[in-house]
């Protein structure tokens, strides 16, 4: 029954023997709500259960009646504690372990005996065992029923399963260390005692003893808070503890009995939190989370003693009926909570069931896929598992079926994939080696200097590179690096061999300061675009320039981007003639990276057109932002075709 003064611990645990339990936890909730009344003490958030009378001071042995409106429900009901380990939120860590095969019972027994205090855990550990002995049990029933099948007689078997030497162990381990911490909170309790007992003298002294000008509410304030703040004590000592405690508390507010002014702002400040309390259990009534409501409940029954203890005596009994009969309600919702968990499970079975329907069609696609189909395929696969673990408990019964089911499908995927790739592993393989034969061709005449057959046959190499198909990952900058390092060879040394005679550096310089001075000069008027084409022709055809004249090249790269900017052109839409095969390399290099920096811009502008709802040309806010995708979509057609051009060697 549940009543205003006190209430019981609702974790009240079973105790902490030298055997560890293999038996089922037998504990069962009550079937039927008891009773609410004011007349006991002692509550759960369960069952509400009765403690003794409050009883007369130690030190005095006093047996008189202490009135119910001055007693205080101070103490904590979870300080009283028979040396059983306290896991509060052991229940929340509680898993199903029916998924779990015996080495992975066993690797979660061991988790809990390297735990600090390894002893709290104890139904933790026991529902572990409990596991792990019910596997023994059915893998030796399983061999016993084979051997008598065999035709063997019964009484000639005999089985000693490999992993009951390991659960043996664990077992004593656990029950080492059960006792360790049994004996630390036997250590912890004695301190408490002491801590408590000095507190009620402390309580004594306030009003037996109180100096002039204390702050008297200040005082039983700091009093109760380190009374609510100490640590458990042993459940022997806890009853006369507690009455002791309480005894002198109505000592205390009996002295106070003139403090008119004091008790009155105690009462209204205690009933303000009565009525804070009752609305919130209002409004666990409709609650549908039914476990969320009873546990919450339960923090209420602890704050409407801690904090809502006394009020005026007119507001007493009414207050407090009406919040036991709204707890009453809620404990009456206990049968919904089954059901609710029934819905949940079955919810979870659907839709880990649709996450399987999924993982089967990605494995079993329509059309012949292609190496960004099983990419794109790899992530949502990696997505679907993810949801699919997080995803609760679904009914028992379809339990062992959901989980094959769910890996099975992820294995029939990984093999499709695999197969896709050992396949594409083999393609690339022959691409390679027809590429090393290329890259051999071009180093064995890199130093030829047959111009005339050796000019077509670089450039047949070229064309024969680009239509083999990709290498592997780890091979492609390597066998390109080669290829290339041998193509510029040969070309240099043509080039140098063609030029050398006629190749005069400080006159290239001179012609070279005449075209940028020439450049500087020109505006944006009509003939603009010519002089720039021509200038940039002409200056491809001029040679190297001195070393410590080379930065004329950079200035001229920056003049040219300026005018470029000013007559609105882009530098691939210049007309340029007389490339080297290098110039034609590097211009199509550059062409690539702003190709690719443009298709990711125009992506991610097309991506936020996606977050309006109305997201149309007809949109005057998105007006501008589709004639921007229009334009760079223009500029990017524009530098493909450039590309394709230097490919197809049209610019040559």
């Amino acid at each position: 029954m549940i009543t205003e003064d006190s209430i019981s611990d609702h974790n009240e645990k079973k105790p902490v023997t030298e055997e560890v339990s293999t038996e089922k936890n037998t504990e069962t909730p009550a079937e039927n709500p008891v009773e609410i009344t004011e007349e006991n003490p002692e509550t759960s958030a369960e069952v509400l259960q009765e403690t003794p009378e409050h009883q007369a001071d130690v030190d005095t042995q006093k047996s008189a009646e202490i009135p119910q409106e001055k007693v205080l429900s101070e103490i904590d009901p979870e300080k009283a504690d028979d040396g059983e380990p306290h896991d509060l939120h052991q229940e929340d860590e509680l898993e199903n372990v029916a998924h779990l095969t015996l080495p992975e019972v066993l690797q979660e027994m061991e988790t809990v005996i390297n735990k600090e205090n390894a002893g709290a855990y104890f139904r933790n550990f026991n529902q572990l065992k409990e596991q792990a002995n019910h596997f023994i049990h059915d893998e030796t029933e399983d061999q016993k029923n084979e051997f008598v099948s065999a035709g063997n007689p019964e009484e000639n078997f005999s089985f000693h399963h490999p992993m009951q030497a390991k659960l043996s162990s664990l077992i004593h381990i656990f029950r080492e260390k059960n006792d360790e911490y049994a004996k630390l909170q036997e250590e912890n309790h004695s301190k408490n005692l002491e801590e408590r007992q000095n507190i009620i003298e402390q309580l004594k002294n306030l009003y037996t003893h109180t100096e002039a000008g204390t702050n008297l509410f200040k005082a039983i304030r700091e009093i109760k808070e380190a009374w609510k703040n100490a640590g458990q004590v042993a459940k022997s000592e806890f009853k006369l503890l507690n009455n002791n405690y309480f005894h002198h508390l109505n000592q205390f507010y009996q002295m106070l009995d003139m403090n008119k002014e004091y008790m009155e702002q105690e009462y209204a400040h205690n009933l303000e939190k009565r009525l804070h309390i009752i609305e919130r259990a209002k409004e666990l009534e409709k609650e549908p989370a039914v476990q969320k409501a009873l546990n919450e409940l339960q923090y209420l029954h602890k704050l409407w003693k801690e904090e809502a203890e006394p009020v005026a005596e007119e507001f007493r009994e009414k207050t407090w009926e009406e919040f036991k009969e709204l707890s009453n309600k809620i404990h009456e919702r206990k049968s919904e909570l089954s059901a609710q968990i029934d819905q949940e499970q079955q919810a979870n079975l659907e839709k880990k069931n649709k996450i399987i329907e999924e993982i089967k069609k990605l494995s079993l696609p329509e059309k012949e896929a292609n190496h960004n189909y099983w990419q794109n395929a790899i992530k949502k696969i990696e997505d679907l598992r993810s949801e699919f673990l997080k995803l609760g408990s679904v009914p028992r019964k379809e339990s062992n079926q959901n989980w094959n089911d769910f890996k099975v499908n992820l294995r029939n995927f990984n093999t499709k994939k695999n197969e896709f790739y050992k396949g594409l592993k083999n393609s690339q393989q022959t691409n390679l080696e027809e590429k090393l034969k290329l890259i051999q061709t071009a180093k064995d005449n890199s130093l030829s200097e047959d111009w005339e057959i050796t000019v077509p046959l670089f450039k047949k190499l070229q064309e024969d590179w680009k239509k083999i198909g990709h290498v592997p990952r780890s091979m492609t900058n390597k066998v390109w690096d080669e290829f290339r390092e041998a193509c510029n060879a040969f070309f240099n040394n043509y080039r140098e061999k063609n030029n050398a005679v006629s190749d005069n550096w400080k006159e290239n310089f001179k012609n070279k300061k005449q075209l940028l001075d020439q450049l500087k000069e020109i505006t944006n008027e009509e003939g603009s675009i010519e002089k720039i084409e021509a200038i940039k022709t002409s200056w491809n055809n001029i040679g190297k320039v001195p070393r410590e004249k080379i930065s004329i090249n950079t200035e001229f790269n920056k003049t040219l981007r300026e005018k470029l900017k000013l007559n609105k052109i882009f530098e691939f839409d210049l007309k340029e003639e007389g490339l080297s095969e290098n110039q034609l390399t590097d211009k199509a290099r550059k062409i690539k990276n702003q190709i690719a920096d443009l298709e990711a811009e125009i992506v991610k502008m097309e991506n936020n057109l996606s977050f309006f709802s109305n997201s149309n040309r007809e949109n005057p806010l998105l007006k501008d932002t589709f004639e921007k995708i229009d334009d760079k979509k223009a500029q990017l057609e524009a530098m493909k075709q450039s590309l394709h051009k230097i490919l197809s060697g049209e610019n040559q």
